[in-house]
């Protein structure tokens, strides 16, 4: 398993304590040491943020627990989506294959054993966009499934997958209303992607991961998520960056042990019925973040 590990890349900017929570997490898993860690730190976009940027950096100058660490300090603000497709693209095209997380993600001991697993696993299927860490607090679901696009609570791709992310929010929008695949896209209306996508070209927000949704969902492409959580995201509070509306709804119990059997690549019906029911139920606490995220990223 030692052998030919993920690299994984770590964004952080201006929460030196969630960042550390982060990463005194992932040094937990039992891979930590021998994977090679890539750290992109963003610069302060303001006065107000300095300082907080520059406690971060003090703090990941100082990890240990990995087998490789690169820091990389950007010179000027990159904003996050930017410092994302720059990092991703980079890493993944140099090493074929890549790990990422924000710096508000809280993960299993057993996260990087899954994710190397799943990547090898489904490395040869070529409609599996990216292998998904995170899930929602619902009960009952199979202990692994697929559901159609790619999202971006610690995950991971390949090289010839992240290829198809498409940058442009105007061309995928484009595409939607030539498929007429809006409510497709929603989970049935129940989740505003199509609006979250629209607002990205508009200005109002500048979501990377609505993009990459987007680009796989078209692509016809799948991704792997398990029955029980890997990831819990602590980043809901008034720290956030680009939320400062405060909830509890993602909260999750990290599962306790490793899980995983290979699927048919094909999207679970069972388990988008069950998450666009959790959505509609969450309906109201949704669109407020929603409208929260949209006004942050706008500051």
């Amino acid at each position: 398993m030692n052998k030919n590990l993920t690299p994984i890349l770590f964004f952080a900017y201006n929460r030196p304590n969630h960042a550390k929570q982060t990463i005194e997490a992932l040094k937990k898993n039992k891979l930590a040491k021998d994977s090679e860690l890539f750290i992109y730190s963003d610069a302060a976009k303001n006065k107000n943020d300095q300082i907080k940027v520059e406690k971060v950096r003090n703090y990941i100058n100082k990890i240990n627990g990995f087998k490789k660490i690169t820091v990389i300090n950007r010179k000027h603000n990159w904003g996050l989506a930017n410092s994302i497709i720059d990092g991703v693209t980079h890493i993944v095209n140099k090493y074929g294959k890549v790990i990422v997380l924000e710096d508000d993600l809280i993960t299993s001991p057993y996260f990087l054993k899954y994710m190397n697993k799943a990547l090898e696993m489904y490395k040869k299927e070529k409609n599996v966009a990216s292998i998904h860490g995170y899930i929602y607090p619902i009960k009952n679901l199979p202990e692994t499934f697929f559901i159609k696009g790619a999202d971006c609570w610690g995950w991971a791709t390949w090289k010839n997958k992240w290829s198809v992310f498409e940058k442009d929010g105007k061309k995928l929008l484009k595409e939607i209303k030539k498929r007429k695949i809006q409510k497709e896209i929603d989970f049935n209306g129940s989740y505003k992607y199509t609006k979250m996508l629209e607002d990205q070209i508009k200005g109002k927000n500048n979501s990377w991961a609505i993009r990459w949704y987007i680009s796989a969902f078209l692509k016809d492409m799948v991704t792997l998520y398990p029955g029980k959580s890997y990831v819990q995201n602590i980043g809901f509070d008034s720290l956030a960056s680009h939320c400062k509306f405060e909830t509890d709804i993602y909260n999750v119990k990290l599962i306790d042990k490793f899980r995983l059997s290979k699927i048919e690549a094909k999207e679970s019906v069972f388990a988008k019925k069950k998450i666009a029911f959790y959505f509609k139920t969450n309906k109201k606490s949704f669109y407020e973040i929603i409208i929260s995220k949209i006004r942050g990223m706008i500051k």
